[in-house]
């Protein structure tokens, strides 16, 4: 065993030496390779004029987004106006007004009272009378009356004529003053 022990020690200085030996550092000449630029150069061209194409594309699908917002904008707009016209003819057409007129053109009378059958009893209630035209048909409402105030009394002013004016023979610069002053007297 002392003999294997001495051949490992005499070993590990040789193993030592190698290992620094391995160890040691030293600076490899670079090789020199060239990267092509081409397949980068086009690359990068691909992905810019991609991206342009993409750009206009984009672009003209939103103007001609627009253009059809605009067109259905008109197209609502024109939509509101009919319905807003064929409310107010609805509305003209529904008037009571109108249809009590044409009514009346037809030859129809107002009805007249009705009278009311209890099942349960057999009783009569109301006074009836038949439609026969007798009681008129207001078509128009009576016209609102005038408060008091915007309808005041007259207010009169009686003007007796100077009579020494009328005496002299001029009387065109005097009567001329006095009118002018009977103006100034009504009220």
């Amino acid at each position: 065993m002392s003999s294997t022990a001495a051949q490992i020690r005499s070993r590990m200085p040789r193993i030592a030496e190698e290992a620094f030996e391995r160890a040691r550092l030293t600076v490899v000449p670079r090789r020199r390779t060239r990267a092509a630029r081409m397949p980068f150069v086009a690359l990068v061209s691909m992905v810019l004029l991609s991206g342009v194409v993409g750009l206009l594309l984009f672009n003209t699908s939103m103007q001609q987004a627009s253009f059809a917002a605009t067109a259905l904008e008109g197209q609502a707009n024109t939509l509101a106006a009919r319905q807003q016209t064929l409310q107010m003819d609805l509305d003209q057409l529904r008037n009571p007004q109108r249809i009590a007129k044409a009514a009346v053109g037809l030859g129809m009378v107002q009805a007249g009272n009705p009278a009311f059958l209890d099942l349960a009893t057999g009783e009569v209630r109301g006074v009836p009378s038949a439609g026969d035209g007798t009681t008129s048909l207001r078509i128009n409402p009576l016209p609102p009356r005038k408060p008091a105030i915007l309808a005041p009394p007259p207010h009169v002013v009686t003007v007796i004529p100077d009579q020494s004016t009328e005496s002299t023979g001029d009387t065109s610069h005097q009567n001329a003053g006095n009118g002018h002053r009977r103006g100034q007297n009504r009220h």
